[in-house]
């Protein structure tokens, strides 16, 4: 696919060269029990389109995207404005990059603060939607929002608000997108509880 690089992976900055390929395991206890751990989260929204744009890469619009967080949204029944912070794909290619902060500006999300921490471990494939996912939640508990490793510069048209170092900060809801193989994509909201 002319996407892997020979360097770790850069997401959203001007200097990246693609993803690099990395190795992960992740689980979750999905529970409905009233009397669930107090470390827990709930899934507040979600929503998914394919865009079937291409076996491997995203539309170049974000629409597929755009949709799937649109969706998420309207089941969670909060605005934009009330996402904490976003865990985005980041995949450090430049047409998955650039569709996401089309995506993003166009939902009006380009202050709310983003990372992608595939710069940390590189694409896990499979694994990457929840292992973000765990880490997300584990920003969410510790109110913590984690920097995107290696990132130097922005190399997207429109200007997302790249979380640069470690900050803590009260939170309560986060966003998680993947998109992947086939134009599939993906956004689920959660939620502290």
């Amino acid at each position: 696919f002319q996407a892997i690089s020979d360097q770790p992976c850069k997401p959203f900055s001007k200097n990246r060269t693609g993803i690099t390929i990395g190795e992960a395991i992740a689980s979750v206890v999905v529970s409905s029990d009233k009397n669930r751990s107090k470390n827990a989260v709930q899934i507040i929204g979600s929503g998914s389109c394919n865009d079937a744009n291409h076996i491997s890469g995203p539309s170049r619009t974000g629409e597929g995207l755009y949709l799937s967080v649109k969706s998420a949204l309207k089941e969670a029944q909060i605005s934009e404005k009330e996402i904490d912070y976003i865990s985005a794909h980041g995949t450090a290619t430049n047409f998955n990059d650039e569709m996401e902060s089309i995506a993003f500006s166009r939902l009006d999300m380009l202050d709310i603060p983003l990372n992608s921490l595939k710069g940390f471990y590189g694409h896990t494939l499979g694994a990457s939607g929840l292992l973000e996912t765990i880490l997300g939640i584990e920003s969410l508990f510790h109110n913590t929002l984690i920097a995107s490793e290696g990132f130097e510069e922005l190399g997207v048209s429109h200007p997302v608000n790249i979380i640069k170092e470690n900050k803590e900060k009260d939170l309560h809801i986060f966003l998680k997108t993947a998109s992947g193989f086939g134009g599939s994509n993906t956004a689920v909201i959660f939620k502290k509880v």
